[in-house]
């Protein structure tokens, strides 16, 4: 693949059964990411345990427990390419008992793909009010995922038998959430396809001649690139460790700002740990620098496995390094809570590839979510609607920084009862200097 292409990264989302990883698949498989011979190889082993219909989705789900169980568990990284652009997929899991990793996996996206099951009884599924299509929209909007394409999935289905009115009623349910959720409907392009036959995926179905927009890889390809913030301080979300023969510790994560080179010290945060970065490796190739918007492995020098985990940040230890926190001040919007939210609520914290219980210590101001304005100082409670600036203190050491200076660090989201309750952005930092 051409190096002078720009990366965007590919956040894959929607209800469980969705079609995400057969669509994903398929794409890779069309665009050079996975041979015939691998294929055919998938076909066969599927067939074998009685799943025929999942020969797209194994080139996804390749972890062998996933396939057993028949979905996603892990974010798995893939490429592929259109005329524009190299994407990097991240497939992430549609199974609410997984959300944690949709997190992890959508909060370093630049785009979200939103798949859509258009069959009867499987869209009303995803989109009621437990279903997954609404809450991981939710989720690409707060963490940040402000570009879109919606695919909608399942139009050979016997139920929908490739239908337009069908698809214009999906549609239209689809967009009137989008707009609540806070995007755009006039900018998301919406393409009717099947992950499974391949209309309008690559090619223009000859099933769908009602249909005049582009297809799923043409819609993919209008996406603008996104702006890297090279020129600040590096900071990396570490996504998992890795301990690998004959080299050593391997962290992994996405370069969010600056640039990561071999011979820099990096510092973890919140630990301190301080080490040197040996090589820098992409997609199994060793580069001397690494910008913004790239997950990179990188091996660190005299460092073990434990002392380095998912939810820390790489910095350069020389050069404004990251720090954990003691406390932070943050902006949240509350939309899913059952009750009041009062002081001393202590629910999870999600921020960046970090999954940390914070206690609320303070609740200073009401504020109108439309305008910003506040409605009352030190409320008893706030509750659903509510806008409001909060204090949050982390239960155990963690690294997060203003949304102002470094955005992908700075957005996150609170989870509780297995749900997201509300949603913020972190206004100032009160730094551990200890560490």
């Amino acid at each position: 693949m051409s190096k002078d292409k720009p990366r965007v990264s590919l956040v894959v989302i929607g209800h469980v059964d969705a079609g995400k990883s057969t669509t994903t698949g398929h794409l890779i498989y069309k665009c050079g990411g996975v041979d015939q011979e691998t294929i055919a190889k998938y076909e066969k082993e599927a067939n074998e345990v009685g799943k025929p219909t999942q020969k797209f989705a194994w080139v996804l789900d390749n972890l062998k427990a996933e396939r057993e169980r028949g979905i996603t568990i892990d974010i798995s990284l893939w490429k592929f390419a259109t005329k524009k652009y190299e994407f990097t997929i991240i497939d992430s899991p549609g199974h609410r008992d997984f959300i944690k990793n949709t997190i992890t996996g959508t909060s370093q996206a630049d785009v979200a793909m939103l798949v859509v099951d258009a069959s009867h009884g499987g869209f009303e599924e995803g989109i009621a009010r437990g279903g997954q299509t609404r809450e991981h929209a939710l989720l690409a909007f707060t963490l940040g995922v402000k570009q879109m394409v919606v695919a909608v999935n399942k139009m050979d289905d016997k139920s929908v038998n490739y239908s337009q009115s069908r698809y214009e009623d999906v549609k239209s349910e689809v967009a009137t959430y989008l707009k609540r959720v806070g995007y755009k409907p006039a900018k998301v392009t919406f393409v009717p396809i099947s992950g499974w036959e391949g209309d309008n995926i690559t090619e223009k179905s000859a099933n769908m001649s009602w249909y005049d927009g582009p297809t799923l890889l043409d819609a993919l390809d209008k996406v603008s690139a996104p702006k890297r913030p090279a020129d600040k301080s590096l900071r990396i979300p570490i996504q998992d460790v890795y301990k690998i023969g004959g080299i050593g510790t391997v962290p992994v994560g996405r370069v969010e700002t600056g640039t990561m080179k071999p011979g820099i010290t990096a510092q973890f945060a919140p630990s301190g740990i301080t080490a040197e970065v040996k090589s820098c490796e992409v997609h199994h190739e060793s580069l001397d620098e690494v910008g913004p918007g790239t997950n990179v492995g990188f091996n660190v020098k005299n460092v073990a496995l434990k002392d380095i985990r998912r939810g820390d940040v790489a910095s350069d230890a020389d050069d404004n390094a990251a720090k954990g926190v003691t406390s932070f001040e943050a902006q949240i919007v509350v939309m899913n809570h059952p009750g009041r939210i009062m002081k001393g609520y202590c629910p999870v914290i999600d921020c960046h590839t970090a999954h940390v219980a914070c206690t609320f210590t303070s609740i200073k101001q009401k504020l109108n979510r439309q305008t910003g304005k506040i409605v009352e100082e030190n409320p008893e409670f706030i509750q659903n609607g509510d806008a409001a600036i909060v204090t949050l203190e982390p239960s155990k050491p963690l690294c997060v920084e203003s949304f102002a200076e470094y955005p992908p660090l700075g957005r996150f989201t609170i989870r509780d009862m297995k749900q997201t309750v509300a949603v913020g952005v972190v206004k100032s930092t009160t730094k551990d200097e200890s560490a």
